[in-house]
């Protein structure tokens, strides 16, 4: 008989794009107008922020090549540290999942309001965002493959708003805009830069995707370092040329209040046509990933029912493919959170609860390192001496981003 060959897994540039693709997206749609009350000096925050992705990303390289595992990020901290670590972990990952759900419901308003402006209030806002978050609710309620058909539909659709604006805003930049937005933070850049750095790794979050998926990795030893360190590369270099196009187009005062940076630039350098076909691609992707990440939160919190965690009422149902009762309460925590974080501006509640879900995700990268650093152990003395630099460099960067943080 013969043999049935083995299927082909992802290699080093598949696996790379699907690290940097997991980043690139709706993460960024309202960042540039996060970071205007810095102003465009936050590309040194770029550059810092990057260097620390790289070091975790360099931790999950390590550990997607030593223990595959698709829940990694709960069971590393559990078996390298300690039971306690893996409650804290699942914790942090279930809470920054709704949370930062939030915002990217609060992200698809600010787009949506390019078409009706009079969604923008503190009020108008919340509603609309709980609208956003309760649509996507029902779209979950109708199964999996119809979450995944809309994350999908919408992934490339995504890309539209970012590209536009990076080569727009790139083709017209202007270097007088951009320097007069270097700083306009009123501190020096010592502390306004570190203080940045939790809102600027919005952008990151999902690059442990690799180590995730490093069971259908060609070569995990080999390809896992170059899937992760290049995907966080790749995007990177797309975070700072979209941010210094925008800057470079759109003063920081007037950059602050926008809710739809990215139409705004495309509307003010191609016209109004162009800037409406920027903002609709934008609310699509925020929509799609909006559900996406409603079914993950979901099945984070069934996880944690069904490890004791939370009431077993709201774990996954028998023979259901589904957590309905899963995905009901976490609409309903994400609509409680929209209420609670009602701010004068939408950009000001964003902030707020993208800086809640990037802590929450520091500490569980910062639970990894650790955990990375016990299992190095078993390795030969080259690959332990650099699991452990990595390890080190990565916890290092989650305390102090968190430490200047809290400390600005």
């Amino acid at each position: 008989m013969a043999e049935t060959p083995k299927q082909k897994g992802l290699g080093p540039l598949t696996a790379t794009f699907l690290v940097a693709g997991n980043m690139v997206g709706s993460g960024l749609f309202l960042l540039p107008a996060s970071l205007a009350t810095v102003g465009s000096a936050s590309l040194i925050g770029w550059a810092i922020a990057g260097a620390g992705a790289l070091a975790i990303a360099g931790v999950f390289a390590f550990l997607g090549a030593i223990r595959p595992d698709p829940n990694g990020l709960v069971r590393y901290p559990a078996e390298g540290l300690h039971p306690a670590a893996g409650f804290v972990a699942w914790l942090a990952y279930w809470l920054s999942c709704w949370v930062g759900n939030v915002a990217i419901a609060l992200a698809a308003v600010g787009y949506l309001a390019v078409f009706l402006p009079q969604l923008i209030g503190p009020w108008p806002t919340a509603l609309s965002a709980i609208g956003a978050i309760w649509l996507m609710t029902l779209a979950n309620l109708k199964g999996p493959r119809a979450v995944g058909w809309l994350s999908g539909s919408t992934l490339l659709i995504g890309l539209v708003p970012i590209l536009a604006a990076t080569i727009f805003g790139l083709l017209a930049f202007d270097p007088e805009v951009f320097a007069a937005s270097w700083n306009v933070s009123g501190q020096p850049l010592t502390h306004a830069i570190p203080a940045s750095l939790v809102t600027i790794f919005w952008a990151y979050l999902g690059l442990e995707s690799a180590a995730i998926a490093a069971k259908a990795v060609d070569n995990p030893q080999r390809n896992l370092p170059i899937a992760a360190l290049g995907g966080v590369l790749l995007a990177s270099v797309i975070y700072a040329a979209a941010t210094a196009a925008v800057m470079g187009v759109i003063p920081a005062a007037e950059l602050a209040r926008s809710t739809a940076p990215f139409a705004d630039v495309v509307q003010r350098l191609v016209g109004p046509v162009a800037g409406a076909v920027v903002a609709a691609c934008a609310l699509a992707k925020t929509l799609g990933t909006l559900a996406g990440w409603l079914l993950v939160a979901a099945e984070a919190g069934a996880s944690g029912a069904a490890n004791g965690y939370l009431p077993r009422i709201i774990g996954g149902e028998p023979g259901s493919r589904l957590p309905v009762r899963g995905v009901l309460a976490t609409a309903v925590l994400m609509s409680l959170t929209a209420l609670v974080t009602v701010s004068p501006t939408l950009t000001k509640q964003f902030n707020a609860l993208i800086n809640a879900a990037v802590l929450a995700n520091l500490a569980v990268y910062l639970l990894c390192a650790a955990a990375l650093a016990r299992f190095s152990k078993g390795l030969r003395p080259g690959p332990r001496a650099a699991a452990r630099a990595v390890a080190v460099l990565a916890a290092a960067f989650c305390g102090w981003a968190t430490f200047a943080f809290v400390a600005g």
